[in-house]
């Protein structure tokens, strides 16, 4: 005799670690970054503080035509000569899958390692969607 599970699907969406509900977003998240994302198209946006974790420096870029933000280099020199300590990196989805894409994934991690060698710290990497964000640094992938 063979005893078969249920085929009916679970109930709720899986937890996903990483994933922060809009309510629960903190200030940086709610007022500084979410306010510079639009629904329709991708956007990137690497925000620089200083030693005393003040803001001194936003740098923006938009996603071209496949959905994807290239970060060009005038974003890292107006970054790296504002005596930026500490960056957090963050891009919308306009798909609504907050999840990160391998290309999120490799990403990351390459900009992490691009700015140790400056002494400059990647905080977190945010991935923005209507409600909520996943946070690269809450689900230990960075």
């Amino acid at each position: 005799m063979t005893l078969l599970a249920p085929i009916d699907p679970p109930a709720g969406p899986p937890e996903m670690g990483g994933y922060v509900d809009c309510d629960a977003e903190d200030d940086i998240a709610r007022h500084l970054l979410r306010p510079h994302f639009v629904a329709d198209r991708e956007t990137l946006l690497l925000a620089g503080f200083d030693a005393f974790d003040r803001l001194v420096r936003v740098e923006r870029t938009g996603g071209d035509d496949a959905s994807r933000c290239i970060i060009p280099p005038r974003c890292w020199r107006g970054l790296i000569g504002s005596g930026v300590v500490a960056v957090i990196m963050a891009h919308n989805h306009p798909s609504g899958d907050p999840r990160p894409s391998a290309a999120d994934t490799r990403t990351t991690q390459e900009t992490a390692h691009f700015l140790r060698t400056m002494d400059i710290e990647l905080v977190d990497h945010l991935i923005f969607v209507a409600d909520g964000h996943f946070s690269f640094r809450n689900a230990e992938m960075l």
